[in-house]
């Protein structure tokens, strides 16, 4: 069954890790045919680049839905709040960007497949429990946030729009 079949028929769980993988798959799908220069190149006042908000969404699964549960991520070589997660340093390169988000989503996956949606878990940055449920509406919501960013930076380098190629259909 296919991310967007999921969504059509399955249960809720697999509905909403369906939509999840959609919004990831658009993701990095902004990133192809690029080069290094373009994946790096701010477009916004605030510095926003392709390959900055891949890393942001790497630091983002591990946090919620790593950590907040209890698993164990891997230790990160910046600082997220301090926005250092929303770009990308001189040293560090596409391949290993694009690997972390790698991890983080497959961190992010044994999570999902092996809790049920009403565990809960607390992220440290909050004085409350989350439910695994909750935890995944959020990030269905915080990838397509941040897809849609990605839009429009890609619109900005070639002219290239949407959440997949025009080839693809539903």
């Amino acid at each position: 069954m296919t991310n967007r079949e999921a969504g059509y028929t399955a249960a809720e769980k697999d509905i909403l890790h369906a939509s999840l993988n959609r919004h990831r798959d658009a993701v990095l799908w902004k990133l192809d045919g690029l080069d290094d220069e373009q994946l790096r190149r701010p477009l916004t006042p605030t510095g926003t680049s392709l390959l900055g908000l891949v890393k942001h969404l790497a630091s983002v699964e591990y946090g919620w839905l790593v950590e907040t549960f209890g698993r164990e991520a891997e230790p990160l070589w910046f600082d997220p709040y301090k926005s250092e997660d929303m770009s990308v340093a001189a040293d560090e390169t596409t391949e290993q960007i694009l690997a972390f988000y790698g991890r983080a989503r497959e961190a992010a996956d044994r999570t999902i497949t092996e809790l049920s949606l009403d565990a809960l878990g607390r992220p440290a940055w909050r004085d409350h429990s989350v439910s695994l449920r909750w935890t995944l509406v959020h990030m269905v919501t915080e990838t397509a946030r941040h897809a849609g960013h990605m839009d429009i930076v890609r619109e900005l380098i070639d002219g290239a729009t949407g959440e997949r190629p025009a080839t693809d259909t539903d």
